[in-house]
């Protein structure tokens, strides 16, 4: 290989006629050879003299001189566009004007090559747009700064084994092209003094796109827009010109259309690959083609959906056992005894239960929750108790399995040795605005500036009492909820229950304790996405407002105040109806009201059949809902508010309507563009885990859910955002931390689920300690309550028509009837019930995180295959290296020999012994 350099300009024709005669340097050599005239004033601003372009091999269509501009080339043909800035003129225009011109000066001091499109090219006849190629020498002088992997020998290890019954699988996969788009190689970190070593077949398409437009964005970062000799430099970077209005946007371009590929052969058309077998709905069976998207987009939107599909496919098996729960329940509908004797006239129907609210609840027959009872069967049974402690063991391989699939993934895509701190405690540019002090950095030794200690803590205490004071609105916000079941349950049961009124159709099958959840689970819906809306602006605000110093830590500040508001919006109400409804009611005459007596808000209580049921519409409601606006939002809105900027594009000619303009019109990916969607994503997961006992069809909603998510993400990222600047990441950050609490968590709630909200324990005493079978159970979980002892305040109005002369009603509780010495205090039976609960916690707890560790601690974090291939490359690296440095000193030897003096020969024999102990 040979590596060229510049040359003057009367050497120009030369090496352009013998880079025709080289086979693997040809593109390099005319490239190189091309970028001497670049600023003549012969070249028509073209780079190359006319009468020379139909003599560069491989571009025999630029003599043609057509204006196609769907290309992501400059005028040229020949040089690729890496990087695009567009601006407009405006009032402030001669202060930009003097910044972009600085900035530009020091792009090209930098080595960056730039050409403009003026206005008068653009559709709109207002935009400039400044196209940015990096040659050769900025991308290896920058791959060696940023120690970037390449190619240096073909790998000998194949990429999978065979699998039987592999035409199985053959259906869901896709063409080898695409899940394999480049070959398999054996990497090292780019060396600029050691070009030699490594696979360079074409220094044009050494470095692919992705790996370009990361590098000139580093530049783009870094590159200072003052004068020499001036004192403000910290004026430095895109960023600080973006915000400042300099420029409207910098972006990448895209390879082509995604409806079609690109005209020229040279392109690799990848967007139009991943349209077609990746964002596509009707792809949702296919694999997604990883190393496609990590080609493209970079690592760390690879390590997204990497992750985001090994979360769908563990789904699946929880999706299936939860159905299989689900079924149990259904086939067991008729052998539910209690609902029997909750629906059976002569046993139901001859109770009369106390009324559930002060003057406008009725007394009611047991057996008008005959249908609730029923439905909440289905979701309290045994076979909730094996799905909630399969849960807890799914999470942890879950969490396990995706470790050895991350580690897989570090080591093919290059990132066993990547340090996510490289890359992202560069200081923010923000950071530096803000920030007028400086001092003396202990380990660059340069002068940096800094946030003092004052300031810093001001801006602490007064962020910690924002997140304090939302936090206290949501809280405040579900207590405004609950005090709204309180107060329309009385009108819900004096409309329901009234058989004056013709609704007894509906009566029958909606009790007063459903409607008042259905109409408070949609009212709290609501009320979260208001609260979520100005959250998600207040959080940024306030995480802006402390000024983190690192990109690092401004997204790990981000998602802990995120999570930590999303955790108490979304999960809050769930608590209150798992933990607290029904626990702390009293019993008739001494009933405990929410804000004391005089509110006559009296605390609820669970329905006979159990509060697992309205857990499971409150969950149901919230975890849709949210699925279905999240679906709206991120798929019907953009592809409103971007279908005329897609149809001008589809419907304007190639010629007119240019590669970075239709990327211009497309919506920015910013910075925390993955942020919200590891966010909704974890939330899902808090759901799916910390209250699946309630609701086993729970995994099976979520499965649906991210089927679609993968392709509407897919198809955002594909026809709705501008590329990505390509970016590192090795794992999946902060939320992994946070998916491991979330685990943790998780098998405490469902423990109390079980304990406290079912209704499992009660009935498993009763029918090993109490009962003959599980007949009376019913009877047995009622106590007695005389009818003339309750207060006037809690009577209902019209009393004498609803008990029929009964003298006395029974309520849900476990207490001494009246006339024993004990008269309403708790029953022995009471105390075992809840000694067995406590049990049943404390078991179940220990024998899944038992489990949880023992399955952490069998399945290794790393496979042993990707260990072995670990140090296999790390064998060859150092082989090959130390092959290469022989192999140059004997060059170097040799060519010393040949310019030596014959008469120092003592210094030749020293030369010899020296290579000899090399070798």
């Amino acid at each position: 290989m040979r590596r060229i350099t510049g040359k003057a300009k009367d050497e120009t024709l030369i090496e352009l006629q013998s880079a025709t005669d080289s086979q693997t340097g040809d593109g390099p050599a005319v490239l190189t050879a091309f970028r001497i005239n670049l600023h003549s004033d012969e070249n028509n601003g073209n780079g190359v003299p006319l009468s020379e372009r139909t003599s560069l091999p491989g571009h025999a269509e630029t003599d043609k001189l057509q204006p196609n501009r769907d290309t992501v080339f400059f005028r040229d043909g020949v040089r690729r566009i890496d990087f695009v800035l567009s601006y407009v003129d405006d009032k402030d225009g001669e202060k930009k004007q003097e910044r972009r011109r600085e900035f530009e000066a020091n792009l090209e001091k930098a080595g960056l090559e730039l050409e403009t499109d003026d206005k008068s090219d653009s559709k709109d006849q207002k935009t400039y747009f400044l196209k940015i190629h990096a040659p050769w020498d900025v991308l290896a002088t920058y791959a060696d700064i940023l120690k970037i992997k390449v190619p240096f020998k073909e790998s000998d290890i194949p990429h999978g084994q065979d699998v039987p019954l592999e035409w199985l699988s053959r259906p869901f996969r896709l063409p080898e092209h695409i899940m394999h788009p480049a070959a398999d190689y054996f990497t090292y970190p780019f060396d600029k003094t050691k070009t030699n070593f490594f696979l360079i077949n074409n220094k044009d398409t050494f470095f692919p796109p992705s790996t370009r437009n990361r590098i000139v964005f580093y530049i783009l970062a870094r590159c200072p827009y003052y004068k020499e000799g001036r004192i403000d430099k910290d004026k430095t970077g895109i960023k600080r010109l973006l915000s400042n209005g300099t420029y409207t946007s910098a972006f990448p371009l895209h390879d082509c259309r995604y409806w079609k590929r690109a005209r020229n052969a040279e392109c690799e058309s990848e967007r139009y690959n991943l349209y077609r077998h990746w964002a596509r709905f009707l792809c949702f069976y296919k694999e997604q083609p990883l190393n496609l998207i990590r080609k493209y987009y970079g690592e760390k939107i690879g390590i997204y959906f990497a992750w985001l599909g090994f979360y769908t496919e563990m789904l699946f098996f929880a999706a299936v056992m939860g159905v299989i729960c689900f079924t149990y329940g259904v086939l067991s509908y008729d052998d539910n005894i209690s609902s029997k004797e909750i629906c059976d006239a002569s046993i139901g129907g001859s109770i009369l239960m106390c009324p559930l609210c002060d003057k406008k609840c009725p007394f009611w027959r047991l057996n008008s929750t005959c249908l609730s009872s029923w439905q909440s069967h289905l979701f309290d049974n045994e076979g909730t108790v094996f799905f909630a402690i399969f849960m807890g063991i799914w999470v942890t391989l879950f969490l396990e399995f995706w470790k050895r699939r991350q580690a897989r993934l570090e080591y093919e895509w290059d990132l066993v040795d990547f340090e996510e701190e490289q890359q992202q405690l560069q200081i923010r540019p923000e950071f530096e605005i803000r920030c007028t002090n400086r001092r003396l950095n202990k380990i660059t030794k340069e002068m940096e500036p800094y946030l003092p200690v004052t300031s810093k803590c001001a801006r602490f205490c007064l962020s910690a009492a924002t997140v304090l004071f939302w936090i206290s609105l949501i809280v405040a916000c579900i207590i405004g909820v609950i005090a709204y079941r309180l107060a329309v349950y009385a009108a819900f049961a004096s409309i329901i229950k009234d058989p004056m009124r013709k609704i007894q159709v509906v009566g029958r099958f909606i009790t007063p304790q459903l409607a008042t959840s259905v109409t408070a689970s949609c009212i709290n819906f609501v009320i979260i996405m208001i609260l979520n809306f100005f959250y998600e602006r207040v959080a940024v605000w306030i995480t802006d407002m402390e000024i983190p110093k690192t990109h690092l830590e401004y997204e790990n500040r981000l998602t802990m105040k995120m999570f930590l508001f999303q955790f108490v919006n979304y999960y809050s109400s769930c608590f209150y109806v798992a933990f607290f409804k029904g626990k702390f009611v009293g019993y008739p005459g001494h009933y405990t009201y929410m804000f004391g007596k005089q509110s006559k808000l009296r605390n609820e209580e669970c329905d006979p059949g159990g509060c697992l049921i309205e857990l499971t519409t409150q969950l149901v409601i919230v975890m849709a809902g949210k699925q279905l606006w999240g679906n709206i939002q991120e798929a019907l809105l953009p592809l409103m508010r971007n279908w005329w900027s897609s149809r001008k594009g589809r419907h304007n000619p190639e010629n007119h309507y240019s590669r970075w303009e239709q990327d211009h019109v497309l919506q920015n990916f910013g910075q925390l563009g993955l942020f919200y969607e590891y966010l909704e994503m974890v939330v899902q997961f808090g759901f799916i885990t910390l209250f699946v006992a309630s609701f086993p069809l729970a995994p099976l909603l979520a499965l649906c859910n991210n089927i679609l998510e993968i392709r509407v993400d897919a198809w955002k990222f594909t026809t709705q955002f501008r590329r990505p600047v390509a970016s590192k990441a090795r794992n999946i950050g902060a939320w992994q931390e946070i998916l491991n609490a979330v685990a943790i968590l998780s098998v405490v709630t469902n423990a109390f689920i079980m304990a406290f909200t079912s209704d499992m324990i009660p009935r498993m005493v009763y029918l090993y300690a109490y009962g003959n079978g599980m007949r009376g159970y019913v009877n047995n979980s009622l106590s007695i309550y005389n009818i003339s002892r309750i207060p006037e305040s809690n009577m209902p109005e019209d009393h004498d028509y609803w008990f029929d002369n009964s003298t006395t009603c029974r309520y849900r509780d476990y207490r001494y009837p009246p006339g024993h010495e004990k008269e309403y205090f708790h029953t022995m039976q009471f105390w075992h019930i809840l000694a067995a609960k406590m049990a049943f916690i404390i078991i179940m707890e220990h024998v899944v995180f038992v489990v949880k560790f023992f399955v952490a601690w069998l399945i290794p974090d790393i496979p042993s295959d990707v260990k072995a291939r670990i140090k296999r490359e790390r064998y060859l690296i150092q082989g090959e290296l130390h092959n290469y440095e022989v192999e140059r000193l004997k060059l170097q030897l040799s060519a010393s020999f040949i310019t030596e003096p014959p008469s120092e020969m003592s210094l030749t024999t020293d030369k010899h012994e020296v290579l000899s102990e090399c070798l």
